[in-house]
């Protein structure tokens, strides 16, 4: 045995001799030297090459867009070319008069605390053509990026994905690179990312900034990016440094300087998308002012949907928070107005629910959804949801330890929200439908599980011969043939088909079931709907005459 180690080192040694490369084996028993980190500083530290590209919407996202960057660059010379995706670069050029150069709008330099200032350049993008893949590069005229895409917003209501992170905040560069990327992998062509708030832990860090930067990667660069503030990028009431020159969002919210690009909105194919700043909840003034603006929001919404996002939900998850603030100002507005997703963060668990009164079925409401996510590695207990159903509200789905992406699918008629933990695993899902008066149904993805029992409602249980008996339920796809039966409790009695019905366009059955004569006297039956998703059943009614 010992020969042949003998035999393997002097091969080994042979062959990084032959390539140029001397190797000094360690003598037996030393120990090699120990690693020291590498400088935050040095990993960090801008140069001439541009980095952090990012995304960001502006209020017309089917004519324009902004991209913002970092790099040293002389003054003046930060600039941006962009033309239409060609189906190839490099030795392909492009013809005379195709690629547009547009010198960037502004370059902030924001000091930080490894030494150094780094500068952010935005240029603004104009004249573009809905719906269009455009190619883009960001630098100084000498020293570029690479050649990246991006698509601009149709006009209208297109179908669209996006996707929603809660915190990363911690583990900012090691466990949370993986559910970016995991989420990228799933939705790809996703055109929007929320991020509801605390992107990251310390709101004036440059490390921190730079690696929830490298977390999302070239991501950035080719997906906008609609991001909130939470507590934590404030600091001592102060807004992070480093947040209007990286995110140069539009400034069309209430008008306070202090809200200025942390309040705003953006209509994108068919979602009203809105952003507030829920840090202010003891502000009286910047709340009344961020509450009248939203309600101008949704009074006059010429969108098919609605999404809002801030950081504080309005119903907690963990300890014993309660943003009362937030729930008595913003939360009859959503209920009023029909805002279909409000996407939250903050308590470090998962959370999804609604209003108790809006609820239809077992598995379907007709209300807002309220959701509250998790992207980054620290983790909080839950509180076995006392806000909720203090508040009137009810947690239909929760879980702790985990961390989660959430895709969401739009269409003219559907929401689709599915929520995955960091391996891709499924965790939570529901779809929204929703018709041309603006009802809506809430429907929990099915299962073997949720499609049997007890769901089907009736408007009495007594009733006679040829008396008219109201059913209604839910949970259908539009369109879906269901057949009415009668069946006896005891089972003493044989069931009998006695209509067939049509869910409506939002999965919704009503009918209106004439008690036939064949029934018997003092016999108790249940309503029983059979389709090809549900097999559901009513209480008893018991035939009196």
């Amino acid at each position: 045995m010992a020969s042949t180690r003998t035999k393997v080192a002097v091969l080994g040694s042979a062959t990084l001799l032959a390539s140029g490369v001397l190797a000094v084996p360690l003598a037996f028993g030393d120990s090699p030297a120990a690693p020291t980190p590498h400088p935050a500083a040095e990993i960090h530290k801008p140069s001439p090459m541009p980095d952090r590209v990012m995304l960001t919407p502006t209020t017309t996202p089917a004519a324009t867009q902004n991209v913002t960057w970092r790099a040293e660059a002389p003054a003046g010379s930060a600039q941006a070319q962009i033309l239409k995706a060609p189906r190839g670069l490099g030795d392909v050029k492009p013809a005379a008069g195709e690629v547009t150069t547009v010198r960037a709008g502004s370059s902030t330099p924001v000091n930080t605390n490894l030494g150094y200032a780094s500068t952010y350049h935005t240029v603004s993008f104009t004249d573009l053509e809905p719906d269009t893949r455009y190619t883009y590069r960001v630098g100084d005229g000498v020293n570029w990026s690479a050649w990246t895409d991006f698509t601009t917003a149709a006009e209208d209501l297109e179908p669209f994905s996006f996707i929603y992170y809660g915190d990363a905040q911690n583990y900012i560069d090691s466990a949370v690179p993986r559910v970016f990327r995991q989420a990228f992998a799933d939705r790809p062509d996703a055109k929007l990312i929320v991020n509801a708030g605390d992107l990251i832990n310390s709101p004036n860090s440059e490390e921190e900034w730079g690696q929830w930067y490298q977390a999302g990667g070239f991501i950035d660069g080719q997906v906008n990016n609609f991001s909130v503030t939470g507590n934590h990028e404030y600091s001592s009431g102060r807004l992070s440094s480093f947040w209007r020159p990286q995110f140069p969002y539009p400034d069309n919210g209430p008008g306070n300087e202090e809200l200025k690009q942390t309040v705003y909105t953006v209509d994108y194919q068919g979602v009203r998308f809105i952003g507030l700043d829920s840090n202010f909840q003891n502000d009286a003034t910047l709340m009344a002012a961020q509450t009248e603006w939203l309600e101008g929001l949704l009074r006059d919404n010429p969108n098919r949907w609605t999404v809002v996002t801030f950081h504080h939900p309005v119903y907690a998850m963990t300890g014993s928070r309660n943003n009362a603030a937030v729930r008595d100002q913003w939360g009859p507005l959503f209920e009023e107005y029909g805002v279909d997703l409000v996407l939250q963060g903050h308590d470090h668990a998962y959370g999804r629910g609604n209003q108790i009164t809006n609820r239809d079925s077992v598995t379907v409401h007709n209300g807002v959804t309220y959701a509250v996510s998790v992207s980054g590695g620290k983790m909080y207990a839950l509180n076995n949801g006392e806000n909720w159903t203090d508040n009137g509200a009810e947690l239909v789905r929760s879980g702790e330890n985990a961390q989660l992406y959430q895709m969401i699918d739009v269409t003219e008629d559907t929401i689709r929200y599915e929520s995955r933990f960091a391996n891709g695993e499924h965790n939570d899902g529901f779809l929204i439908r929703k018709n041309a008066d603006g009802e809506r149904t809430v429907n929990e993805i099915r299962t073997d599980e949720n499609t049997v029992g007890e769901q089907v409602t009736v408007d009495r249980t007594t009733a006679r011969k040829k008396d008219t008996v109201q059913v209604s339920a839910y949970g259908y796809d539009p369109g879906e043939r269901v057949e009415v039966r009668l069946r006896s409790v005891d089972g003493k009695e044989r069931e009998r088909v006695v209509a067939t019905a049509e869910a409506d366009e939002i999965g919704r059955l009503s009918y209106a079931l004439k008690v036939p004569n064949w029934v018997k006297k003092d016999t108790s039956y249940e309503v029983f709907l059979t389709s090809e998703n549900q097999r559901i059943d009513s209480p008893a009614i018991t035939i009196t005459k």
